[in-house]
């Protein structure tokens, strides 16, 4: 199966991590298996596959080392084809179903940008989450009303703990936006 896109977070993860240096499958697993990146399978079974269809659609190319040893290593390198994907995929839109179901995409994709994209447009991609994590919790703020006067206290403490995690993204973008300001202040 050829992929044209990116077509899944291990994907994005994976791409993300080759574009800021080489890495070999084993190194990925490493990765993935002992740093805050263990939200990912280290499993041999989920990235040897994700490599391999990534190498297929031509956004990363691997490269055996050491052929002549009994372990040799293929080394990825992201392609200029995986590069401008990875770019496209992080230039996307905003949107309120990104804000709704998809926060933990948005901070991976956040994670690659200072080496692939233009301050500007890291910028832009902080202003947008905090106008749309403003615009929906003005929303939940109304749905609030409604629900607790009809929903268990637990039920509604579970919804207060969502409202809460939008407001820390909102406050983090905000206070990135102003660092980020600073920094350009500041050369």
């Amino acid at each position: 199966m050829t992929i044209r896109n990116i077509d899944s977070t291990l994907s994005l993860a994976i791409l993300g991590r080759i574009s800021m240096h080489p890495m070999s499958g084993y190194d990925v697993r490493k990765v993935f298996l002992s740093t805050a990146w263990k939200t990912f399978s280290s499993s041999p079974g989920a990235i040897y596959p994700a490599l391999k269809r990534l190498e297929t659609a031509g956004f990363i190319k691997g490269t055996v080392e050491k052929k002549d040893t009994l372990r040799p290593r293929k080394i990825y390198l992201l392609t200029e084809k995986g590069r401008e994907a990875l770019v496209e995929y992080l230039s996307r839109p905003l949107t309120r179903e990104d804000i709704i179901w998809r926060l933990d995409i948005i901070s991976l994709r956040f994670a690659f940008m200072d080496k692939l994209l233009e301050k500007e447009r890291i910028f832009s991609f902080l202003q947008k989450l905090g106008t749309e994590i403003d615009s929906y919790l003005r929303i939940l703020a109304e749905e609030n009303m409604r629900l607790k006067k009809n929903m268990s206290f637990c039920g509604w403490a579970a919804f207060q703990l969502g409202v809460e995690n939008l407001k820390t993204y909102a406050r983090w973008a905000k206070r990135i936006q102003n660092e980020l300001g600073k920094e350009e202040g500041d050369k």
